[in-house]
């Protein structure tokens, strides 16, 4: 029975550096004169992707459609939505008929910042008043003073700045020496 010894290559100092570097090197140049064929880039003011179908962009709101039911904010785990409605009484279509009270949206805020755009809101609508649009660009009329706040509101925006300001916050603190 006869054991064969492997045998042992001689490996260079660095040549591992000078195989990423190869690599590195290759790619540079297989992008740079065939950028057509092997760039996977965009340019993207200039050229823009269009999603996928079914991608989960920005959240969208019929404000026709929702009925103030609070189901999106609840079941939110990030608790990134604020809602904001009061009821309002319909007068009766026919004489003798009862008065409706109808639940009216105020405001709906979507913090950008805190959504983790898992799509759980839109799922739970009951009314479909909420939907994930394949975009991911908003318009910006609709954003508040804080540029990650979607504020949908009929009578103004939440604002998103501190009433006080930190000088006369910092002034009515006592003073200390050092």
């Amino acid at each position: 029975m006869t054991t064969s010894t492997p045998t042992k290559r001689r490996v260079l100092p660095g040549m591992g550096m000078v195989k990423g570097l190869w690599v590195t090197i290759y790619t540079m140049f297989r992008t740079i004169f065939r950028p057509g064929k092997y760039l996977a880039t965009v340019n993207y003011p200039k050229v823009k992707e269009t999603p996928v179908p079914r991608a989960r962009g920005v959240i969208a709101l019929d404000q026709e459609a929702c009925t103030v039911c609070m189901l999106c904010a609840r079941n939110c785990p990030d608790w990134c939505i604020y809602i904001e409605g009061h009821k309002e009484e319909q007068a009766p279509s026919t004489p003798g008929g009862r008065v409706k009270v109808r639940a009216t949206l105020d405001r709906f805020d979507i913090d950008y910042a805190l959504c983790m755009y898992c799509g759980i809101c839109v799922e739970v609508c009951p009314f479909d008043a909420l939907s994930g649009r394949p975009s991911t660009s908003t318009p910006r009329h609709r954003w508040g003073r804080c540029s990650t706040t979607w504020t949908g509101s009929r009578t103004g925006s939440r604002p998103c700045r501190p009433t006080r300001s930190w000088k006369s916050e910092l002034a009515s603190l006592p003073r200390t020496t050092y």
